[in-house]
């Protein structure tokens, strides 16, 4: 019907639903729920009240609502909830800066900007591609659970690095780091996969952080201690400067 009201799968009409819970969330949810009825059977209440509110915890932090992502070739938009920590210039992980004999995409040893996203337990965990393009690199690293907000978490806490490129050769590299809490990263996507932009792409456990590192020549959209969305808020624009260098000095 012209001028109906569509969600974002194109269909019915706009409006609040509760959001799906990722299959990850099955298991824990399981093994909570089985220890609250045992509790409950057994009558302790004071501890089966408890775990039945840890059920609810637990379904809540595996939430998978869906997005509505912004439509143009220049955005980058946010792999992650959370808050923006950091905004700095520096030289891009080794693993997504090397050539590594397949002829793909690099991100170079030139510094760039990295933006920093802080995922708090409360935060949606679920990480997107923040453009569309195909996946060239999904490399994971063994390493510390220093508390995620830390600068030095980047280079030694436990982390997986992906690289995407678009069909005219720009590519984007964002890392997902286990914090504190979290204790496991789980992909989505693996090497050769095609990915629209704000697609799913994987998960963090119980808190943990996503460094983005631009391309040069873009233009941040963010500031610090902003709040944004996975999908939605757009990071920068492809093929700007200014912000970037701004928020620096």
């Amino acid at each position: 019907m012209a001028g109906e009201l569509l969600d974002n799968q194109g269909r019915g009409e706009a409006g609040w639903h509760w959001p799906a819970i990722h299959p990850e969330a099955r298991k824990f949810a399981a093994i909570a729920a089985v220890l609250c009825l045992i509790f409950a059977f057994m009558a302790w209440e004071t501890i089966a009240w408890p775990m039945g509110l840890l059920v609810i915890c637990i379904c809540a932090f595996f939430r998978d609502p869906q997005r509505v992502t912004p439509q143009g070739d220049r955005f980058i938009v946010a792999p992650a909830d959370g808050l923006v920590t950091l905004i700095q210039k520096v030289p891009p992980p080794r693993e997504l800066a090397i050539d590594d004999g397949s002829g793909g995409a690099r991100l170079g040893e030139e510094p760039v900007t990295r933006i920093s996203i802080f995922m708090s337990v409360f935060d949606v965990h679920i990480n997107r591609a923040p453009i569309g393009g195909t996946v060239r690199r999904v490399i994971y690293i063994p390493g510390r659970f220093l508390n995620a907000d830390l600068d030095k978490a980047s280079e030694e806490n436990e982390r997986q690095h992906i690289l995407i490129e678009r069909g005219d050769g720009a590519a984007i590299g964002f890392t997902q780091i286990a914090g504190l809490v979290a204790r496991r990263i789980v992909p989505f996507v693996k090497p050769g996969d095609m990915l629209a932009c704000g697609q799913r792409v994987g998960l963090i456990r119980f808190g943990s952080r996503v460094d983005v590192y631009l391309p040069e020549g873009t233009e941040s959209r963010v500031v610090l201690g902003q709040k944004i969305i996975a999908g939605e808020t757009i990071l920068a624009e492809l093929g700007q400067q200014g912000l970037v260098e701004g928020i620096m000095q």
